[in-house]
């Protein structure tokens, strides 16, 4: 097939991050801040930033229902930090009134691993993948908790929050509670553009 046009919601968090690894895996990379220019994508990726800032700015550019449609219409869709915020169908700890996109049948604990000096990175198991995943957390959420149909892809190996869910997926939506577009390791992008291709 051709390769296909990916998205990054480019209105506000580390878009460039995001654009910069799939466009090194060969994807048409697009910044996404109008309905036009998600309507040329095939797939959508949702970087880390601030949440509540992403519903406010979707919302302005006109970019919220045009995105609840795709998504809820199969649309791969990939969320990362405050992007598997947006995700979530379900917030604790949000502002009055945040909106989500929806999508994952999860409830997610925003800032969950506590403030931005809280951050941490660690390696951690991701289903299918034989070497560990090096996770940068930032302000990170975690999942609460998942219905049968969510599907867990890695949790904390170890310390305080081990047992914490921090990627899941379901059907065509996928998300990370970390930053997999900080270095070099590109498996995560790729096994969401491999499932892209085969959507």
């Amino acid at each position: 097939m051709a390769s296909p046009s990916i998205g990054v919601f480019a209105l506000q968090g580390d878009f460039r991050e995001h654009l910069h690894a799939l466009s090194e895996l060969g994807v048409d990379a697009v910044a996404v801040r109008r309905p036009e220019e998600l309507a040329r994508c095939d797939a959508l990726v949702i970087p880390g930033g601030e949440s509540t800032t992403m519903y406010k700015l979707a919302r302005t550019f006109e970019l919220f229902e045009p995105l609840v449609d795709r998504i809820g219409a199969g649309m791969p869709t990939f969320g990362t930090c405050a992007g598997m915020i947006m995700l979530a169908d379900r917030i604790v700890d949000g502002i009055v009134g945040q909106e989500t996109l929806g999508g994952l049948d999860i409830t997610v604990r925003r800032n969950a691993f506590g403030r931005q000096v809280d951050s941490f990175e660690g390696n951690i198991s991701f289903d299918g993948f034989a070497e560990p995943v090096h996770a940068v957390f930032i302000r990170a959420p975690w999942v609460e908790q998942v219905t049968d149909g969510v599907e867990v892809l890695a949790a904390i190996d170890e310390g305080p929050a081990a047992g914490r869910i921090v990627a899941v997926r379901q059907d065509n939506v996928m998300a990370t509670s970390f930053h997999p577009e900080v270095g070099n390791d590109l498996r995560i992008h790729e096994y969401f553009v491999d499932y892209v291709r085969q959507s």
